[in-house]
């Protein structure tokens, strides 16, 4: 395989003849803009190649051209040929390329609900993709090897599967859906585009499990398309990094992450190992990267203890230049693998009352009917939950979906009441509290939420977004001391004082994001609560966010309950943990002992399934040695 002029140019015939895909120069552009330049592919059958990068690199154009499926008003150049199929995938007609997708090469999309089609039960859409091309021998047949997919890719009841529409499945078993309509005509090359990205780390595992033991067994090529490098690690023997529609780097997935060459791909693998900090404390950024010390596959995953290694840590041939995403540190903030537990974890202390106080909290819902003659049905979202958060704390709340994170986030903000039990914030009682009643509860608490564009008025400028707090009725603040407090929050998130007079739209992903942490902390509350708040932002900017909550939860003496399914997120943020499954606390605890030694079989579960980095790469030595 190969990514550039250069190393296409030296690729034999021979090797050319003998690939399952080769691309060479391709181009994807609109009317003015380049969005994809010079990609050169050469890839194996039974290969799995992983292609990285951030938001906008240019990945998911790749994919899509290299299926034909650009969207209209896009357009490709270069070529990209199958083996085995008569018409390139660029110049071919749409005719042609029909009778390819599907059958010699298939993709299984991000989010399986938009790709599938709602109203057509699944096990239809399945065997549909047998009968375009013919492949089972007509309907019967279909429908019969639609069931035995369904069942290879580990539904609990396929015949109940492929009867449901795809609403009525989970979001891990519409992807297992995907994977079968995908693999069901056993196509020469998958394309996956960050199909597990919006799932739940246990579901992430057995998807990933799953998706490389199918490709394994019919030895079919996969292209694994995402921007979590642990994920890479785990599936993809080769790597290929894209930077602004360009690959940058590639090669050998053990050689790219343990010695990179380009200073984006060391920026890229800083911002994603959150088992490391620089000399500071901090989590490595794009813009300290230069510092950073890339992972060993010998490390084993640990965490050691231990005194930071000295000066800059170059492990191979940097390229210079300035690091396309940021500025270079400037001075030496060298690695240090030391756990959150290091850091002094406030708790509970005698005589001083906890600011965040939850008893024996139960809410029920009551599901709509099924049909017409069915009954509705109650749910328990929260069943009995009870703990504290002391002054100062960082608590966190990890969980699958469905576990009751989110219902237990929007009691504690006041935007839902319990069923029975009690939530006191700062002494006031939210359970029963009116609207008015929620004044107080307003200054004392704030919450970021995780989608910051669904929750900023995009007709409001960015003052008045980060002022709105200060307008609550009974405490309003006058507008010269507003205008202070916002030009003030601004400076501490890190934005420009110009800011306040622009738009969210006009911002990025990560800006938007500390748009809403200035609006959360302008009235200095005493709790601050995050859901999901880095889990839609690229790796560099998570690393961001993440360094900037840290250091304004110390700056104002913040308490901080951060809702996330990301372990390892939590792991580096919080200093206790509870565990959510079925709307039950199942463990609690000082983060670095429920992760060490978990005593629930659900925790271990979650632990067991999350990913890192560093213990990616050391699995991926354990099983060379042991060849």
């Amino acid at each position: 395989m190969s990514a550039g002029p250069s190393a296409a140019a030296a690729t034999t015939a021979g090797e050319v003849t003998a690939a399952l895909l080769t691309v060479t120069d391709l181009r994807v552009a609109t009317g003015r803009r380049t969005l994809v330049e010079g990609v050169n592919l050469t890839m194996a059958r039974g290969e799995r190649v992983g292609l990285i990068g951030e938001s906008g690199s240019g990945k998911s154009m790749t994919a899509l051209a290299l299926m034909g499926l650009l969207p209209e008003g896009v357009h490709a150049a270069g070529s990209v040929r199958l083996a085995g199929v008569a018409p390139d995938m660029v110049t071919g007609t749409d005719r042609e390329l029909r009778a390819v997708r599907g059958k010699d090469m298939t993709m299984v999309f991000q989010e399986p609900l938009s790709a599938l089609n709602p109203l057509m039960r699944v096990g239809t859409q399945v065997a549909e993709v047998m009968d375009i091309h013919r492949t089972a021998g007509g309907r019967a047949g279909s429908r019969a090897r639609a069931l035995e997919l369904l069942a290879q890719v580990r539904l609990p009841d396929p015949a109940r599967a492929a009867r449901a529409y795809p609403h009525e499945l989970s979001g891990g078993q519409r992807q297992r859906a995907m994977l079968a309509m995908a693999l069901a005509n056993d196509p020469a090359l998958l394309v996956a585009d960050e199909p597990t990205t919006a799932l739940d780390v246990t579901v992430q595992r057995q998807v990933l499990d799953l998706a490389l033991a199918s490709v394994t067994e019919r030895g079919t090529g996969l292209l694994f398309i995402t921007h979590d490098l642990a994920v890479v690690a785990n599936v993809c023997d080769r790597v290929l990094v894209m930077n602004d529609g360009r690959v940058v780097e590639e090669g050998a997935t053990e050689e790219v992450f343990t010695r990179p060459r380009h200073p984006y791909t060391r920026g890229l693998l800083a911002a994603s190992d959150l088992d490391a900090t620089d000399s500071r404390g901090r989590l490595f950024t794009v813009a300290s990267a230069a510092w950073y010390v890339p992972p060993r596959a010998h490390d084993g995953g640990a965490r050691p203890a231990g005194p930071a290694a000295t000066g800059p840590a170059a492990t191979g041939p940097v390229a210079t230049g300035p690091v396309a995403t940021g500025p270079v540190a400037t001075g030496p903030v060298a690695t240090t693998l030391v756990p959150p537990a290091a850091r002094e974890q406030p708790g509970p202390r005698p005589g001083v009352a906890p600011i965040v106080s939850v008893r024996d909290l139960l809410r029920t819902y009551r599901r709509g009917r099924p049909s017409l003659l069915g009954r509705s049905v109650e749910v328990e979202a929260l069943r009995g939950v009870s703990f504290d958060v002391a002054p100062g704390q960082r608590l966190g709340v990890v969980g699958e979906s469905g576990s009751g994170k989110s219902t237990l986030l929007r009691i504690l903000a006041g935007l839902d009441q319990p069923t029975s039990g009690s939530v006191r914030v700062a002494g006031d009682e939210v359970a029963g509290a009116t609207e008015r009643d929620l004044t107080a509860l307003r200054r004392s608490l704030q919450i970021v939420f995780q989608d910051p564009m669904g929750s900023l008025d995009p007709r409001m400028t960015v003052e008045q977004v980060v002022a709105e707090p200060l307008q609550t009725p009974g405490s309003a603040v006058g507008r010269r001391e507003q205008a202070t407090m916002v030009a003030d929050m601004l400076a501490a998130v890190g934005l420009p004082r110009d800011s306040a007079e622009r738009y969210p739209h006009q911002f990025s992903g990560g800006e938007r994001q500390r748009i809403s942490i200035a609006r959360a902390l302008v009235r200095r509350p005493q709790v601050l609560v995050a859901d999901e708040p880095v889990s839609a932002l690229d790796v560099s900017v998570r690393a961001q966010v993440l360094n900037l909550l840290a250091d304004l939860v110390d700056e104002y003496q913040l308490s901080l309950v951060f809702v996330s399914h990301d372990l390892g997120v939590v792991r580096r943020l919080c200093d206790t943990v509870v565990v959510l499954h079925g709307g039950e606390i199942v463990e609690s605890g000082r983060v670095e002992d429920v992760y060490e030694r978990p005593r629930d079989p659900y925790t271990r579960t979650l632990v067991g399934s999350s990913m890192s980095l560093r213990a990616e790469l050391a699995a991926r030595e354990a099983a060379r040695r042991a060849r």
